[in-house]
């Protein structure tokens, strides 16, 4: 190598050594940084402050390879672009130290053509360290993805090793090894269905509950409505003692107690509503085992912090009456579940204090990491695990444009509802704030329909009241913030609503799940517009994983071609089912176009680039004024290559999920800003080196049919009839909630079947329900039977007279024929069949 001397005179020769570090160091992630570090020995007046870092002309470090980066960014603590600059080797020194660079001792009596000379040499050195400066540049976003998915890989590891550990330890106990005959086989029949009203067990229920009967420890992951509750309610009454409920919300824990109480089980709970006469005789059924308490249902919050609930708990124990534990909404208690609760961290201690007692753990979404979490925290190691499908088939997807025009937004959601569910069927509205609640619910009320709104600003006796008149259908829609409806338990939600996006795919799959938990066909709606994405970025941006997870969600909304139920299935990791129809996508009818947006990209990369340079920021929607203006200075407005402004900010939302951009975060004292800037793949986008696609529609969406909707068929006389009963029921029985007199399916069976005894009745709806409300059952069936034998006649006798008038009998109304030829008509299911 030339000495340094001889590319330039004004190097000398220095008593600090230069090394340079080993690129697969650990102290230097950027391979080649270059210290300094003085001789022992030798003199020197930065010894007392450490090796400074001295300067050296960066086209020349290039030229040799020995000077290379090292800042730190601070937004990823990885090595940078800016340069540190060391020495070289080169002459004046005996025993080989390199030299450094002084600074330069002033030059004078330069002529015109030297000054000219050096001028153009220092034109050229900028220019060459522009250069380096864009290859620095492209390396330490190269090595940003590489961190990254190192970070990807060594988790994935983590938890397949932990999965592994899980495996080994656990003994080899198959689901269908819990499928066989049981000694409580008959008795766990007779209590489905004579006290619960169910007639067959649905999947995995009586494996689950057979392990538990065996003492085994349980995790379940099920779907929204596949039936948790069973898996330990049942297995609490067929125990002798008592069963303890950790539930994260008191309107799910009312709703449970007050649904166990009409099947005359002894449920409790202990919440801050609780009056103190249930406390008294819940503390004496734990200590003393005075009274009936079969169920008790408690918050996690009184688990931590109530050291007088835990004392008695520990005497129910010792006296042998604590038979099995219930952790419900489990996923609460993993920070990398979606509904994180601080409180669930310490239900571990319950295993702990407890560890003959069984436990089971529930959940509807547990990704396998989240899973892994679980069964470490709560210290259930050997439990076994049943997982069931994700699948959904009765919920129909669907994701609507939603105007950035506030009341349109409200009046289409009016007229959804009120043209869709004229019945006054049960829904729910979700919104991003609880300011947008009230105001949301207040607009429907305007319109018509019968709503109000539930957040965690309210007093508790006001929630309480709303969430009971939705529960006994006195309210159509309820209009809730995330915190309403964790684990609801009304089965007949016909639609589920969100007026904004939601923060995660897992979070939506449990908001619009708790539509159509009793098996009857319902709907999801997501009303999406991209300018929705910053509010919700900034406000989940801090969590473990919480831009990724929202970038999901974003990802479902957008996409116009995907099928939207295939979307869960690729989230969860779940084998693909067919949708059978059941989503906008697979059902749609629009045009939809690619238009290439390369151009457009490359405009938007640009504008930003030049913000950057000028050390400003641009929200998304500073970014789309900038970029119609400029598209219009540029003139390249044609029609085949215009956006509007919702298509702008689709674009811009697209290239962030494609790290083409990113969004940054900025705080002030009132609020938290995402601002969008360039991301790890602005560069190939600017040089046009990186198609983009834009789907556009060129059809408006018809939100009334353009597309499949659910089948509501309208209920027949019989069954409004019998709806009407329930209300009448649930009124005079404590307030009951109609649901728990008589189910939706159970309505439809009895107008399928007709009962007119009470032994018949007690075969479709079990022995319970029948003692308490069969004689008011039975006589309504009774009176229907009857007008439909008077009707009969009637009918038959004017079939009689119109035969003799050669006129077709057709029972149907929907069709006539008016052909005038002698045709007989059978009608089924009021479709007509010619013989």
């Amino acid at each position: 190598m030339k000495n340094i001397t001889q590319l330039h005179p004004l190097f000398i020769s220095s008593p600090h050594r230069c090394h340079r570090t080993s690129a697969l160091s650990p102290d230097s992630p950027i391979c080649g940084v270059v210290r300094c570090e003085p001789d022992a020995g030798v003199a020197s007046p930065h010894r007392a402050h450490g090796c400074r870092e001295r300067s050296l002309v960066d086209t020349l470090a290039s030229s040799t390879g020995l000077g290379l980066l090292a800042r730190t960014d601070s937004s990823t603590g990885l090595a940078s672009s800016r340069a540190r600059r060391a020495g070289r080797a080169g002459l004046g020194s005996s025993d080989g130290d390199a030299p450094y660079l002084r600074p330069p001792a002033s030059i004078s009596g330069c002529s015109m053509e030297e000054e000219d000379n050096i001028q153009g040499e220092l034109l050229l050195v900028q220019a060459e360290l522009d250069d380096i400066q864009g290859q620095i540049s492209a390396l330490i976003d190269r090595q940003e993805e590489l961190y990254e998915r190192e970070s990807q890989l060594k988790a994935m590891l983590e938890i397949s090793k932990a999965s592994n550990n899980t495996i080994n330890n656990t003994p080899s106990v198959a689901p269908k090894d819990w499928s066989g005959s049981f000694l409580w086989d008959s008795r766990a029949d007779d209590i489905r269905f004579n006290v619960f009203g169910i007639s067959s067990y649905r999947q995995n229920q009586r494996e689950i509950i057979n392990a538990i009967m065996s003492g085994r420890d349980v995790l379940v992951i099920m779907a929204a409505g596949g039936g948790k509750s069973l898996c330990y309610q049942l297995p609490a009454v067929l125990h002798d003692g008592i069963t303890l409920v950790v539930s994260p919300l008191l309107s799910l824990i009312q709703d449970q107690v007050m649904g166990l109480a009409a099947l005359g089980i002894q449920a409790y709970m202990l919440a801050s509503t609780t009056n103190k006469e249930v406390e008294k005789f819940v503390y004496k059924a734990l200590d003393k085992g005075e009274g009936e308490l079969k169920i008790l249902y408690v918050t996690p919050e009184k688990i931590s912090k109530s050291k007088r609930f835990m004392s008695k708990l520990e005497n129910c124990h010792h006296a042998g009456r604590l038979s099995l534990i219930a952790i419900d909404e489990a996923h609460c208690c993993s920070q990398w579940g979606h509904d994180f609760r601080p409180d669930y961290k310490n239900l571990g201690i319950l295993k702990v204090q407890f560890p003959s007692v069984p436990m089971i753990a529930l959940t509807a979404t547990a990704t396998s990491k989240v899973q892994i979490d679980l069964i470490e925290m709560l210290h259930i190691p050997r439990c076994v695990k049943f997982v069931s499908t994700i699948n959904r088939p009765n919920l129909f997807y669907r994701v609507f444009e939603k105007s950035p025009v506030g009341k349109v937004v409200i009046d289409e959601i009016a007229n959804f509802i009120s043209e869709s569910y004229p019945n006054n069927e049960s829904g729910i509205v979700y919104c991003f704030s609880r300011k947008e609640c009230e105001q949301v619910a207040k607009e429907l009320s305007e319109r018509g329909i019968l709503a109000d709104y539930y957040h965690a600003d309210m007093d508790v006796i006001a929630r309480e009241k709303v969430h009971m008149r939705w529960s006994k259908s006195k309210l159509q829609v309820i209009v809730g913030t995330v915190a309403f409806g964790m684990g609801i338990n009304k089965p007949d939600v016909r639609f589920v609503i969100h007026h904004s996006l939601s923060k995660s795919m897992e979070t939506y799959y449990q908001e619009s799940g708790r539509a159509g938990r009793d098996g009857l066909p319902s709907e999801c709606v997501l009303y999406y517009r991209p300018g929705d994405v910053p509010r919700q970025s900034s406000m989940v941006f801090y969590e473990n994983c919480g831009l990724q997870n929202l970038y999901d969600i974003v990802w479902y909304c957008q996409s116009k071609r995907s099928c939207r139920r295939g979307a869960f299935f690729r989230h969860f990791g779940e084998a693909a089912q067919d949708c059978n129809g059941m989503c906008d996508n697979c059902t749609s009818s629009l045009e939809l176009k690619d238009i290439d947006a390369t151009h457009h990209t490359k405009i938007i990369v640009s504008l930003l680039h030049d913000i950057q340079l000028n050390d400003q920021r641009a929200t998304l929607l500073q970014l789309v004024d900038k970029f119609k203006a400029k598209w219009k200075d540029l003139g390249c407005s044609n029609e085949s290559a215009d956006l509007k402004k919702e298509g702008i900010e689709q674009l811009v939302v697209q290239l962030i999920l494609d790290r083409v951009l990113k969004e940054e975060f900025q705080h002030t004292a009132y609020a938290t800003n995402a601002y969008v800037a360039l991301g790890p793949l602005w560069k190939p986008a600017l040089q046009g080196n990186r198609p983009v696609k834009l789907s556009v529609a060129f059809h408006s969406q018809d939100k009334g049919s353009g597309s499949k909707r659910t089948k509501r068929n309208q209920m027949s006389n019989l069954e409004a009839k019998l709806d009407d009963l329930r209300r009448e029921l649930s009124s005079s029985n404590g307030g009951v909630f109609p649901h728990a007199i008589l189910s939706a399916q159970q309505i439809s069976l009895l107008n399928r079947q007709k009962p007119t005894t009470i032994t018949e009745l007690e075969k479709l709806i079990g022995k319970v329900k029948t003692e308490k409300y069969g004689s008011a059952i039975i006589e309504l069936m009774r009176l229907h039977v009857d007008s439909e034998v008077v009707g009969g006649k009637a009918c038959a006798s004017k079939r009689q007279k119109k035969d003799k008038e050669d006129v077709i009998c057709v029972e149907s109304s929907e069709e006539e024929d008016s052909s005038g030829t002698n045709e007989f008509f059978i009608i089924v299911n009021h479709s007509p069949f010619s013989f």
